[in-house]
């Protein structure tokens, strides 16, 4: 029988975590779990057990994630994996049930994560929330398609100034998109701003803005070198470029795309309404390629519901369906931007998925409809709740955790 408990000391938090690196890496060594409990505290990494042997690993961070008009709690679900031996026994689903029990315990009404695997956690109630994608522009199709005006000027900083500059940056996007979830120091320092071993080749280089007197956008990149018949073959890799504002936004991707010697400038994890796509003047050499983005799971309906902001005042009604977490099964009505149980007959019906899906306003009921993933049970409801859900602009997460 699995037992599944949080972890008790060092050793156990190794083995746990490495349910999820034996697939990519070497064990952890001393110093990466030293890192890595700096974000995942030991108390959040759940290790499932077969008779004393550790043989699979979930772990969550704890942060606040913005949401159309606000911040909630939210687990961030992360170092999630079963051990060879022990596949299809599941020990996944004794993981899954332990963490979410443990979210609800803890007052967060949300979980979200990245799935490695995009068929394995609809079953445990998380949705597809938000789209993003990686994009290659080509050196000489990078010019803007209107003419730009730079009022700002940029420089290079420390990652010690960094620490100090970024921040309130980010803090900017968080307020104006849902989906960015919240940076402590200890996050900034350890993820953001760490110069890892492996990246000694092609180093972090930190800039940023200086607009109106203040910082108002930043880049994190890197240069991987390279030289083909005489000419340079190099890459710019954008790891992150966030703008308070949108001319913040358009300077700094101005600079990025005029770095000299690039071959070509990639990005990933970009919104499909990231203005960068209607600032270039060819966008489809820009190569866009789309994939799912953050997965999204109502730990408690309720709560989640009555924590966000809405298009209309008009009431809806949802049967939800839970077969993970029993606590959210029934009726819920949404009115005045609250949310409660209810007697009323419904009007929609889906499984909790489908809700973690629409909650952050990119993906209307209207397509979960066309999807077969929620059912109209009142004329009108599905477009009563598209009015009421959909949010602009889209949500984006800008990392992967």
């Amino acid at each position: 029988m699995i037992e599944v408990r949080p972890c008790r000391d060092r050793d156990e938090y190794g083995r746990a975590v490495f349910g999820i690196g034996q697939y990519f890496s070497p064990p952890p060594s001393e110093e990466m779990l030293e890192r890595f409990s700096r974000i995942v505290e030991p108390q959040r990494m759940h290790a499932a057990l077969d008779g004393g042997d550790i043989v699979g690993g979930a772990g969550a961070i704890s942060f606040e994630l913005s949401v159309p008009g606000g911040s909630l709690a939210c687990a961030g679900v992360t170092a999630v994996g079963v051990y060879a031996t022990h596949r299809r026994r599941g020990v996944l689903r004794a993981l899954m049930d332990a963490q979410l029990r443990d979210v609800r315990e803890r007052g967060e009404p949300l979980a979200a994560l990245w799935a490695s695997e995009e068929t394995i956690y609809g079953r445990f109630g998380y949705g597809l929330a938000c789209w993003c994608g990686e994009v290659r522009i080509p050196k000489g199709w990078n010019s803007f398609a209107q003419p730009f005006e730079r009022l700002g000027s940029v420089r290079f900083v420390t990652a010690e100034e960094a620490a100090t500059l970024f921040p309130p940056v980010w803090e900017a996007l968080r307020r104006q998109r849902a989906g960015v979830h919240a940076r402590d120091e200890t996050w900034w320092a350890l993820r953001q701003l760490r110069m890892p071993e492996e990246e000694r080749s092609a180093p972090r280089r930190f800039a940023v803005l200086d607009l109106d007197g203040e910082v108002q956008a930043y880049a994190i990149y890197r240069i991987h070198a390279g030289f083909e018949a005489g000419s340079s073959a190099s890459r710019l890799q954008v790891v992150e470029a966030v703008g308070a504002s949108p001319q913040a936004t358009a300077e700094i991707w101005r600079f990025l795309l005029d770095v000299d010697w690039m071959a070509t400038v990639e990005a990933s994890l970009l919104p499909p309404d990231h203005p960068l796509f209607l600032l270039l003047a060819t966008p489809r050499r820009a190569r866009y390629r789309m994939g799912d983005g953050l997965w999204v799971r109502l730990v408690d309906v309720g709560a989640a519901l009555s924590g966000r902001a809405y298009g209309s005042e008009e009431p809806l009604v949802l049967e939800v369906r839970d077969a993970v977490s029993p606590w959210n099964e029934g009726r819920w009505k949404l009115e005045g931007g609250a949310c409660e149980r209810t007697q009323a007959e419904p009007d929609l019906a889906l499984d909790v998925a489908a809700l973690g899906a629409a909650y952050l306003g990119a993906v209307p009921f209207a397509q979960l409809r066309e999807a077969r993933r929620v059912e109209e049970l009142r004329e009108g409801a599905v477009e009563r709740g598209d009015r009421l859900f959909a949010w602009r602009p889209l949500p984006w997460c800008p990392e992967i955790f």
